[in-house]
């Protein structure tokens, strides 16, 4: 039976678990307190949170929330990366901060309740994201039609250099 404080733990952790679109099982050892809270606020504006957890009260949390895959992942010192809204921007905030630090290690994830590894998570950073996708789609609406424009004003634009040349013709 786990304590008061425990418990509590495992409820609150097991209620952002609940809530993720992508979760990241990191090995943080070797990371400063400095390092880890420039971690967090990179992380911040992705709609994610870092939190270092213990590998038993995570397996309790990871049941009690429904989440699957976790077991295999839960070994030597865990932080969790929970990913509630744009999974792209946390990959990316991640991987880059995998590469300066040179320190966390990413052994894998969950997405969508399935497993999913570091080299997963590393494409998923790769990835566009949701702006870029909407900005290629809006010019991809844009650009036949701003093509038929030009189709379609040819022929007036045509007949007024016609009429400019034939003008300047009688006039000089």
């Amino acid at each position: 039976m786990p304590t008061p404080k425990k418990a509590a733990t495992i409820d609150e952790l097991a209620a952002s678990m609940a809530q993720y679109k992508l979760l990241i099982v990191t090995d943080y050892r070797g990371l400063g307190v400095g390092e880890l809270e420039g971690f967090r606020s990179a992380l911040r504006p992705a709609g994610a949170e870092f939190r270092v957890a213990k590998n038993t009260l995570a397996k309790i949390a990871a049941g009690k929330s429904g989440v699957e895959g976790l077991d295999d992942l839960l070994a030597g010192p865990t932080a969790l990366v929970l990913v509630h809204d744009d999974i792209v921007a946390a990959s990316k905030a991640v991987a880059d901060f995998v590469k300066s630090s040179r320190v966390l290690a990413v052994r894998g994830g969950v997405l969508d309740n399935k497993p999913v590894s570091a080299e997963d998570i590393t494409a998923i950073a790769t990835l566009p994201s949701a702006e870029e996708l909407r900005a290629k789609l809006l010019g991809m609406l844009v650009s036949p039609m701003s093509r038929t424009v030009g189709v379609l004003g040819g022929p007036a634009r045509s007949m007024a250099y016609l009429l400019n040349a034939r003008a300047g013709q009688l006039g000089g």
